[in-house]
């Protein structure tokens, strides 16, 4: 049947290519337009198969040859061709071979003053010229100039011919050397002339497809250098930009607006950033490498291009990997490459685990309270303590303090956290709380602090200027705010402001701070303190909501921006700060906010006054290095209250941002603080980030390709007047901060119940040591059989914030912390079967610097596990030299977790290491038997999908990429055989689903985090084939048996 239908169409064609006869040719086109009309595709590309392209083809160029011309025949043809043409895709060759092109023109020209003919070889020409050969071609035999003649300026007839036109003329110009011959040929000034007309005439925007018509050939045009030369003589960039004010309100014009800021961005001068130089402000003198170079290029992270479209929209599709970086040679997947260290040096690391051969004695007394610790000058990154100068720094606390916190650090019952339970977010928090910044800072009332306690008298010496708010917003790490404007009464000052620091914030002391901030090193020797930091942060009580982007916000920006270059008379250029050059003083009276960023974490290179609000702001790049420009946190202060003030942070590095998609930057505010309510909390609006004029330099960019850099702007209004602000890319957890924690937690334990040991793991490159804290329960008694079990616990280990701008991990980190030493009774089990190891910050360095990624030496230490070096990477190094004790004993950890934040997905959720995933997803074909592999790696984050307010299963991956060969996860998978190896990366956004869908995560919900993912290594445990029955019986006994069941069906 195929057969007869295939010969039938073949004859019905050679008919019609070898008929002269008017009606027989009429009456084959019919029968094929009938055909194609109904049914799909297929029926086309069966007449295509056929050689049904040639014979129409050949028709029309016998058709348009003859004595005279028959339109009852061209004009059918002319559709049926259009729309074979379309699908056909050697129809320009095709048409070429055949002479096609040259007819069609020919019979465009002859038909100029017939519409309806003209319209018809239009539409052939429009499919002509969407192939880039075919569309050469017409612009040499003239198809541009033909089209001129068509285009005229505005009239209300033959508009439907007109538009057909412009696309024609618009795919002709997809072709570079009819672009060329378009600006040779002065056409830019044509068609900018010819939209002005229409638009102008155009009132009741009747013709919105014509005006987009012309707009689209002069972005063709413009994507040449010398069309952008053209462009910007004819001052297209004045025309656009006042046509896209009139524009932008009404939704009807979308297609014009969007064209218009596409051709606006495309011809926007390129020019280098305001800076001396692209590199960091900060150096270091770090030992050099005896490998070739130091990888400088920008890693991790999906890169997800917003190209040059504006990005209204949250879509939260997650970014499919790209298939040729996964990994698929089977030996490396399956390889376990050793890690050079010899017996003895391996057995030094035995001094950091003394649980393994534990005899009971009393805890050591405390060191004194003034924490004076001898400073080092210049750190033994080789050095590996030994067991007496651990004994001295591991900070063990006299029993009688143990009960100091305890009251304020009560962690809830976890069960009553968990999905299926009572989140601390509740449901009604799902509607979306519509409270602004301000009133979120100032929801209890001037005069209350967040305890109800009255702050009036301080609230009246706020007023009353009694307080000097630049000094105490930034005070001193060497003494008591010894910079204030009144020397004599400094010490007064600060004894009266520490005395009204509320007791109310968990684990923090500015006391302790202050001390252990004056032992931080710096690169460039900080000599303040952030007061964040100092006076502590109490979270909000409810979460905020994702910031509603405003339509439209993207375009109004760019056009702000093209303003600024036509109409730059209101423009100030002023340098407010720089860590590159002296600032001029500013007096007592400034129409100019001040900024300050020398501080731990702190990072702000240079602010410059643009307009009277609005400040364009670079970050300083990470230390001895020129890129990784995204994290920021900088004090504020001299502003006025409600008045809307822009920051336009001009060199971001990554091509998209959550700060599209409902993120804010967040904001601490002194007098807020010392009103009672210490807080960060998101804040900002109109904020949008997009693609800006700013390019990066190949030459002085470390060999990193000459790409543009992006802006993230935002506006803030600020709660009161002459305040001291600090905003931050993310909530800041500084290096001094841990410590802090550190010890604080320390002194809240109960020794005779919790083991909790810190010790120093290395010195960093900078000379400050990384600690190493241990977790787990005390024996039972001093008997053999407690002593042995205590000694045969196993392992988890749990590592944070090897990349510094990821401050979000030392939030969750925080949390898992917290929530071990605490009374809760999944905590008191988790301690008595389990040796906690835990390095809560693999990079103290570049978080103390205001780094975003990496260490003092430029590189990314997550990319340094397959072979780091003690005198390079110590932290690295003596890490994975722990690890490898561990593994070497037969001790290596049952799971293995490395927490981090992501800047481009929303929730919480992990990667880990699959073998089998990654070849199946390769569409790699090996044995059956080569593909056996346990699957209890999936296990786990089931486990947290079904407990984990913030965590989804769904954005979890499990593939084995190239570019991830020596990331932590990767490494002790690979070389140490731990099965159950993650990097938990939790969003500096928030959730699209579950409990706290549509809210931002504040510093609570990543805390939780923490103490969620404690909580899924017991259940785990529990569902695990080894457990043992008196653990599940003691897991019934100590938690809910109804609420433990739901979570241990296997």
């Amino acid at each position: 049947m195929a057969e007869q239908e295939g010969s039938g169409l073949q004859v019905l064609l050679h008919t019609l290519q070898n008929s002269s006869d008017k009606e027989s040719i009429l009456a084959i086109l019919k029968v094929i337009s009938d055909l194609l009309s109904v049914g799909t595709d297929r029926r086309i590309y069966y007449l295509i198969s056929k050689g049904g392209s040639e014979a129409l083809l050949q028709t029309l160029v016998d058709t348009a040859r003859s004595a005279s011309p028959d339109c009852d025949i061209l004009l059918p043809l002319f559709r049926l061709l259009a729309k074979v043409g379309l699908r056909d895709k050697k129809f320009g060759q095709k048409a070429l071979e055949l002479e096609a092109l040259d007819v069609t023109l020919i019979l465009a020209r002859k038909n100029l003053s017939h519409s309806q003919n003209l319209l018809h070889c239009l539409w052939l020409l429009r499919v002509f010229a969407s192939s880039v050969t075919t569309g050469a071609m017409l612009g040499i035999n003239g198809a541009m100039e033909l089209l001129f003649k068509v285009i005229s300026p505005y009239t209300r007839k033959h508009t439907v011919t007109i538009r057909a036109a412009t696309e024609v003329l618009a795919a002709l110009l997809k072709s570079k050397s009819n672009s060329r011959r378009a600006v040779n040929r002065g056409y830019v000034t044509s068609l900018l002339r010819l939209h002005q007309d229409w638009h102008s005439h155009d009132v009741a925007n009747t013709y919105v497809l014509i005006r987009h018509g012309l707009l689209r050939c002069l972005r063709h045009i413009v994507s040449l250098r010398s069309g952008k030369e053209a462009f910007l003589a004819a001052q297209g960039m004045e025309t656009l930009f006042s046509i896209a004010q009139t524009c932008l309100e009404n939704k009807s014009l979308e297609p014009v607006v969007s064209a218009v800021i596409q051709i606006l961005r495309q011809c926007y001068p390129e020019s280098q950033l305001p800076l001396a130089t692209p590199r960091s402000a900060y150096t270091f003198p770090a030992p050099s490498s005896s490998s070739s170079e130091l990888p400088w290029g920008l890693s991790e992270e999906d890169f997800e291009d917003d190209g040059d479209e504006e990005m209204d929209k949250d879509s939260d599709v997650e970014a499919v990997k790209e298939d040729d970086d996964l990994e698929t040679d089977l030996n490396k997947l399956s390889s376990k490459p050793g890690f050079d260290l010899s017996e003895e040096e391996l057995a030094q690391y035995g001094a950091m685990c003394p649980e393994l051969s534990y005899s009971v004695e009393e805890p050591e007394p405390k060191y004194e309270d003034d924490l004076n610790i001898k400073d080092t000058l210049y750190a033994d990154h080789q050095h590996i303590p030994s067991a007496s100068s651990l004994r001295q720094q591991c900070f063990c606390r006299e029993h009688s303090s143990w009960g100091q916190e305890r009251e304020d650090a009560a962690h809830p019952f976890i069960l009553h956290k968990v999905k299926g339970g009572k989140s601390s977010i509740q449901p009604s928090s799902k509607q979306r709380l519509v409270t602004s910044a301000n009133q979120s800072l100032q929801q209890n009332g001037l005069g209350m602090d967040s305890s109800g306690h009255d702050t009036s008298d301080i609230q009246a010496s706020l007023e009353q200027a009694d307080w000097d708010i630049d000094a105490i917003s930034c005070p001193r790490i060497t003494a008591s705010f010894s910079n204030s404007t009144k020397p004599a009464e400094s010490k007064e000052a600060a004894e009266m402001l520490l005395h009204t620091h509320p007791k109310n914030i968990p684990f923090h002391d500015p006391h302790l701070y202050m001390a252990n901030a004056r032992r931080t090193r710096s690169a460039v020797r900080f000599k303040m303190m952030a007061f964040p930091d100092l006076w502590g942060h109490c979270p909000p009580p409810t979460a905020q909501p994702m910031l509603d982007r405003k339509l439209g916000v993207q375009r109004i920006k760019i056009l702000e921006d093209v303003q600024r270059l036509l109409q730059p008379h209101d423009i100030i250029n002023k340098v407010a700060f720089s860590l590159d050059e002296p600032c001029p003083l500013q007096g007592p009276v400034s129409n100019c906010l001040r900024f300050y960023s020398k501080f731990e974490s702190g990072n702000l290179r240079k602010a410059i006054q643009v307009r009277e609000f609005e400040y364009d702001l670079l970050i300083n790049a990470d230390v001895n290095s020129s890129q990784h420009q995204q994290w920021f946190y900088f004090k504020v202060s001299g502003m006025w209250a409600a008045v809307p003030y822009r920051f336009n942070v001009i060199n971001c590095e990554k091509p998209n941002s959550q700060f599209n998609y409902g993120m804010q930057p967040t904001l601490y505010s002194v007098k807020e603080a010392l009103l009672g309510r210490p807080a960060w909390i998101r804040t900002g609006s109109e904020i949008c980030y997009y693609k800006n004029h700013y390019r990066k330099n190949a030459a002085t960019m470390d060999g990193a390709s000459g790409k543009h850099y992006y802006t993230l702007t935002f506006a803030v209004t600020f709660p009161h007047n002459e305040d001291a602000c600090y905003l931050a890319y993310h909530y800041p957890y500084t290096y001094s901060t841990l410590m802090t924690h550190l010890e604080m937690l320390e002194r809240s334990i109960d020794p005779r119940q919790v083991y909790f040991r810190q010790d120093v793991l290395c010195q960093t490159l900078g000379g400050n040591p990384c600690p190493l804290v241990t977790i787990t329960a005390f024996p039972e008694s001093n008997n053999s059989e407690h002593l042995e079990r205590f000694c045969c616990r196993p392992y988890q280990v749990i590592t944070a914030r090897v990349h510094p701008g990821e401050s979000n991990a030392s939030w969750v980190m925080k949390g898992t912390l917290e929530f071990l030493v605490s009374s809760d009774p999944v905590a008191k089990l988790l301690r008595e079967t389990f040796v906690f190891k835990i390095i809560p910050m693999l990079n103290p360095d570049g978080v103390i610097n205001g780094n975003h990624r990496c260490s003092l030496r430029g590189e990314d230490l997550n990319r340094q596990w397959l072979l780091p070096q003690a005198h390079l990477q110590p932290t690295i190094y003596h890490a994975k030299g722990l690890l490898h004790y561990l593994s070497s004993i037969g001790r290596g950890p049952v799971v293995f977790c490395d927490f981090h934040g992501h800047s481009q997905r929303k929730n919480v959720f992990l990667y880990g290491c699959s073998m089998k995933e990654t070849l199946w997803q390769a569409g790699c074909t090996v044995g059956g038997s080569a593909l056996l592999e346990d699957v209890g790696y999936r296990m786990l984050p089931k486990i947290l999908d079904k407990l984990a307010p913030a965590f989804t299963m769904n954005s979890c991956s499990f593939l084995v990429e190239k570019s991830r060969a020596s990331t932590a996860r990767v490494v002790m998978w690979r070389e140490m055989g731990v099965s159950r190896s993650y990097t938990m990366e939790s969003s500096y956004c928030g959730c699209n689903q579950g409990p706290y869908q549509g809210l931002q995560f504040g510093t609570r919900e990543l805390e939780e985090m923490g103490a969620m993912f404690c909580l899924g290594i017991l259940i785990l445990e529990l569902k695990s084939v080894s457990c043992s029955h008196k653990l599940l019986a003691r897991a019934t006994t100590l938690l809910n048996a109804d609420v433990l069941d739901h979570y241990l069906q296997r």
